[in-house]
């Protein structure tokens, strides 16, 4: 969500910045949903520790689509005279929470990337593959989805930034199966996994600064409070500057 929206656009019509992408939303949940359950399934018919740790980050991928469409309905409600502003803000606290969670996910990959380390899991590197490929397949489409309203709405982009992080862990766990595959090196998943968890760790970070910026009335990044300033009081003097001089001595008298 932007800054810049007005509150008396959004209560005209209704609608906010994510409101537009609803059904995008609901499509990008219903295939990450699908393939929870098909992952789920794949990770205990093949043995594998990795497609489990994916699957319990497409998990809080679903969290994460529920929440944020939750928190649209919840912004599309009209404002009251205890919340003239309505429930908008519920876009940014449902971002926000998004933000925290990728992060302690990412600390359970690291974790999991460690331990892993320590003691490599043996998997069925094909079915692995197979049943990764198909999570990326179903990652890019919900990414397709949601790309449009990520630059419009925190709330899209931290729907966003959950797929596109389980995106990172298809990758990797598709590279981890074809080096398994080809050379039998288990070490290449411990490793993979703490990669991509030291990925997500910037852009986390950078959407939980804009939604605490937000929350805290900052100053929208599109706007320079400097020249903001110069321009009202160059407004102000020159308003001031033409109305004493279009009277003249005899008018302040009388």
């Amino acid at each position: 969500m932007q800054q810049g929206h007005s509150h008396g656009t959004t209560a005209v019509t209704g609608k906010t910045a994510s409101g537009r992408y609803q059904r995008n939303l609901t499509w990008a949940l219903g295939l990450t949903l699908t393939y929870l359950v098909a992952e789920t399934i794949g990770a205990f018919v093949t043995g594998s520790l990795a497609l489990l740790a994916d699957a319990a980050h497409m998990l809080t991928d679903v969290g994460g689509l529920a929440l944020a469409l939750l928190a649209i309905r919840f912004a599309m409600r009209p404002a009251t005279p205890k919340k003239t502003y309505g429930y908008l803000r519920a876009e940014i606290l449902s971002a926000l929470l998004n933000a925290v969670v990728l992060l302690a996910l990412t600390g359970y990959i690291l974790f999991e990337a460690y331990q892993r380390f320590q003691n490599p899991p043996e998997v069925l590197s094909l079915p692995m593959l197979i049943v990764a490929v198909i999570g990326l397949v179903v990652n890019l489409i919900s990414m397709r989805l949601l790309s449009g309203g990520s630059s419009e709405s925190l709330n899209v982009q931290g729907a966003y930034f959950e797929v596109l992080s389980d995106m990172l862990g298809s990758l990797g766990v598709i590279v981890a199966a074809l080096v398994i595959m080809w050379s039998g090196w288990t070490l290449a998943d411990p490793i993979i996994g703490a990669l991509i968890g030291l990925f997500i760790v910037p852009r986390t970070w950078r959407l939980i600064s804009q939604a605490v910026h937000i929350l805290l009335e900052g100053v929208p990044p599109n706007v320079d409070l400097g020249l903001l300033e110069k321009a009202l009081k160059f407004q102000v003097s020159k308003q001031f500057t033409t109305f004493t001089c279009g009277r003249s001595p005899q008018g302040w008298i009388r």
